[in-house]
């Protein structure tokens, strides 16, 4: 019997997945053609972060297998700025069906309730394809840090320092920023917060005993803990995580309720129809699951997810619920 080299087994998977899911739509749906139909074009994927930050290495690991399955070029393009919401403000205007995004669960979120003035509506505008990856955070505290051999002498440290202790993030509104105002509410604790430009500022802060403590991507501080220069105090999952498996949850340490996930997505403008954006979320489900692409996410820090546009849809809800309350009860603003 004859082999075939496991490039070519691996498009003719990818491609049957594409004619499955086109099978599988229902009669008289908004786009019942054939998939050889489209692309009929390269293909834009939006990253709203500058070349080589972790959205961006996301979508440089899609593009390739997109581009062999569907016969298209699939561009990476970055439109860098507005934490993201550039990208996803020119994604809601695109009208061409050939335009995606990959976007951080910010921009999908709550980036209206965090600035009103915002130039689309994300729940409304862009349209749910595929959850790509997902990490939790890991609460992180210079060594220097009083109590942060242990999550619950840390956390009495802290509520005992009131605001004489500060924290970081890399910007106000992001996700990092909101957990800890969240984690704050649940925990007693009461640090001051001081934004900086982005993740790599607050590690340097930290360990130069700038600042106290921060959520931080285990991909970025992980191997600082590792080093002896941050300590790890626990992770902000519902369980123990595989992308951090070393460190507890804080539920663990009686912080109840608080599970805090970061995640990057495929999306799409709403005026793309559902049955491209299915088809799209199928071929990038069997892409993602390959052990190739798997281990590439995996090494920058993310655990595969590979939704269908309703299970992206699900998390968007839940999330906008969960993180809108804190940027309510806080009374957060983006500047």
């Amino acid at each position: 019997m004859p082999t075939h080299p496991p490039s070519i087994v691996r498009r003719r998977t990818l491609t049957a997945a594409l004619g499955a899911a086109t099978a599988s739509l229902c009669p008289g749906t908004l786009w019942a053609v054939s998939p050889r139909e489209w692309p009929t074009r390269p293909v834009r994927l939006l990253v709203g972060f500058p070349a080589g930050s972790s959205p961006d290495l996301t979508a440089r690991a899609l593009a390739e297998p997109l581009t062999r399955v569907l016969g298209q070029p699939v561009l990476v393009e970055n439109r860098p700025g507005a934490g993201g919401n550039l990208a996803a403000g020119l994604l809601a205007k695109a009208t061409d069906d050939h335009t995606l995004a990959i976007l951080i669960n910010g921009n999908m979120t709550i980036a209206r309730l965090l600035n009103p003035a915002l130039g689309f509506d994300p729940l409304t505008e862009l349209a749910p394809v595929s959850l790509i990856g997902t990490a939790p955070l890991l609460l992180a505290a210079a060594v220097s840090t009083p109590g942060s051999e242990s999550a619950p002498t840390f956390l009495k440290a802290a509520r005992d320092a009131g605001d004489r202790w500060s924290y970081g993030s890399p910007g106000i509104g992001t996700v990092a920023h909101i957990g800890m105002e969240w984690l704050k509410g649940l925990s007693g604790i009461a640090p001051v917060h001081v934004p900086y430009p982005g993740n790599p500022q607050v590690v340097n802060a930290m360990i130069a005993g700038q600042i106290q403590l921060a959520l931080l991507p285990p991909g970025l501080a992980a191997p600082q803990v590792r080093a002896g220069k941050l300590r790890a105090i626990g992770i902000t999952s519902a369980g123990r995580s595989v992308l951090a498996p070393e460190w507890p949850p804080l539920s663990e340490a009686g912080v109840r309720g608080f599970h805090l996930e970061i995640w990057n997505a495929v999306a799409a403008p709403a005026s793309m129809p559902e049955a491209l954006r299915n088809r799209i979320s199928a071929v990038l489900g069997e892409i993602v699951r390959t052990q190739d692409i798997r281990q590439r996410l995996f090494q920058q820090g993310w655990q595969v997810a590979g939704t269908s546009p309703q299970g992206l849809a699900n998390r968007i809800r839940t999330d906008t619920a969960a993180l809108g309350r804190v940027i309510a009860e806080r009374q957060i603003k983006a500047e």
